[in-house]
């Protein structure tokens, strides 16, 4: 690790102790949630409704993972797919250039691979015109859904290294069933991902029009799912660097 890598790691860590951010970080966290600023972002032209701070995590979980399949349940507008097959194209780059080869499109086994269920007409079609759809299939259905759970595994077979990121329905029941069925799929040293674990810091009545809040959101599903799968550990280091993010404790490294 190099001088500079360390000085940013002992930052990170100290910053759980700056009273101050820290604060600030959760005041704009909730102060942003309802005027939906994390709706105003884009990627190559496709929404992408997530905070700057997670799409630049994101990025930075992928370029150290180097998956060969990224695993999410939840597409909407579709940016977070476009987003992440971008990122396995500049792997896919990378690669042929250190390799000293001509990158083939065409030839990449990465992909992205997205679950919702309602692919709205004119989001799908935006996706499949993408210069990027190359890179991503998508399945419609109940992420939770037995058949569904079936073909998701049926693919990641096929695959060494897997990340997972689940954004769909935020109920506790829902996100802790998406963990049973998904979360096995992550290679060791990777991560699963589970977005909106904010809902549990969020007041109570933050989302009047939602069935999920205080105490019962991806955050409680989580913590009830590492009661019984050592196999994962919240790093924590990730939305300590981040302070302004929609994961705290959602950041799951597999370790075994």
């Amino acid at each position: 690790m190099t001088d500079f890598a360390n000085e940013v790691k002992d930052r990170i860590a100290s910053y759980p102790d700056e009273t101050d951010m820290v604060k600030a970080a959760a005041n704009f966290l909730q102060a942003s949630t309802q005027p939906k600023y994390c709706y105003n972002f884009s990627w190559q032209d496709r929404p992408v409704i997530q905070y700057p701070q997670d799409i630049v995590a994101m990025q930075e979980l992928i370029w150290q993972v180097k998956p060969d399949l990224i695993i999410e349940t939840g597409i909407a507008h579709g940016g977070s797919l476009i987003f992440m097959a971008s990122i396995l194209a500049m792997l896919d780059m990378n690669d042929a250039i250190e390799a000293g080869t001509t990158l083939d499109p065409a030839k990449s086994n990465r992909k992205v691979l997205g679950i919702d269920i309602d692919i709205r007409a004119h989001n799908r079609a935006a996706i499949e015109a993408h210069p990027m759809y190359s890179r991503i299939e998508m399945i419609q259905g109940s992420s939770i859904d037995d058949d569904i759970v079936s073909q998701v595994k049926a693919t990641a077979s096929n695959y060494n290294r897997v990340l997972v990121c689940l954004d769909s329905n935020h109920t506790h029941e829902h996100v802790r069933a998406e963990l049973e069925a998904y979360a096995p799929l992550t290679s060791v040293g990777s991560y699963c991902v589970v977005f909106d674990t904010l809902i549990e810091d969020m007041p109570a009545d933050e989302y009047p029009d939602r069935t999920w809040g205080p105490g019962n959101n991806p955050k409680t599903a989580v913590w009830d799912y590492l009661k019984t799968h050592p196999e994962f550990e919240i790093d924590k280091a990730v939305a300590d660097k981040l302070l302004i993010t929609v994961a705290h404790d959602g950041f799951l490294k597999r370790v075994s």
